[in-house]
């Protein structure tokens, strides 16, 4: 990976850590919060996309709408299936598995199905993230719920939503050519009203939530977009294995503002964690 490509890569991170540190703490409905942040995304994005298109002179095609439609639709579903798992399972038990499960399975698809060759360190460097990931995420079993069994299942399956979402990302921007910035407005676009039909009668409680969820709101509707089309910047420059599995730096960010800004307590596992994903980084790049 280049150093145009990682430094898209950790940017983004840094992004994705941040609009997390936002959130965190909604007490609202979170359906309500996601409506907003997405409706939020789109009046703040469609004007600097209609910009962009006449700067750079783009030509839109229904191609680009039809790829951003799928990418919309997976998005979603991914969604659906992160939220069930919360139902289903604890939190620290699922997210773990969903975000090491993700780059996991991209790296394998992208190597067996795509034909991408990121070289023996480059793997490594993926593997190395993957159990850091998990490493920095590990709470014992006895801490966990019973029925764990599900959240197992469920975070195993957000995590294929994940690895597709991200392959089919991958090809809309590469393969297909739709420029990052036009193809996720396009896509935010094709969301929100799904995300409208999702969230039904709780709209109307939107106007009483937004003295509470306005900051938070703006916040994420700001960061993740910009993080993501960073994402997708980085996958025309570099494989799709190796950016899935470097974007999961955004989880050692994350821990070191839990611990730095909201004093959460640091566990030398999730010390030993960090360090393995940066060697996995370092590995990826060198790869």
């Amino acid at each position: 990976m280049g150093p145009g490509a990682l430094a898209l890569v950790l940017s983004a991170a840094v992004l994705h850590a941040l609009w997390n540190l936002a959130a965190k703490g909604i007490t609202e409905d979170r359906v309500v919060f996601i409506w907003l942040y997405a409706a939020l995304s789109a009046a703040i994005w469609l004007p600097i996309a209609l910009v962009w298109v006449v700067v750079h002179d783009e030509r839109p095609t229904w191609t680009w709408l039809g790829a951003a439609a799928v990418s919309a639709s997976m998005h979603i579903t991914y969604q659906l299936v992160l939220q069930r798992g919360y139902a289903e399972g604890d939190l620290n038990l699922v997210y773990p598995i969903a975000r090491g499960t993700g780059p996991l399975l991209t790296f394998v698809v992208a190597v067996a199905v795509l034909g991408e060759r990121p070289g023996v360190v480059g793997a490594v460097g993926v593997l190395l993230v993957v159990a850091g990931v998990l490493l920095i995420s590990y709470v014992p079993r006895r801490r966990h719920r019973p029925g764990a069994g599900a959240g197992v299942l469920w975070g195993a399956l957000t995590g294929v939503t994940i690895a597709a979402y991200t392959l089919w990302d991958s090809h809309s921007v590469t393969d297909l050519g739709v420029p990052p910035v036009t193809y996720f407005v396009l896509g935010l676009l094709c969301q929100v009203p799904a995300l409208t039909v999702m969230a039904n009668g709780k709209l109307r409680e939107v106007r009483r939530a937004w003295p509470a969820l306005r900051r938070p709101a703006l916040v994420v509707a700001l960061l993740s977009p910009l993080a993501y089309i960073f994402v997708l910047e980085a996958m025309q420059e570099a494989p799709v294995a190796l950016v899935a599995a470097a974007r999961e730096s955004s989880i050692v960010v994350g821990a070191l503002f839990g611990w730095l800004v909201l004093k959460e307590s640091r566990p030398l596992h999730r010390l030993v964690g960090s360090a393995v994903v940066a060697g996995g980084i370092a590995a990826i790049v060198l790869g």
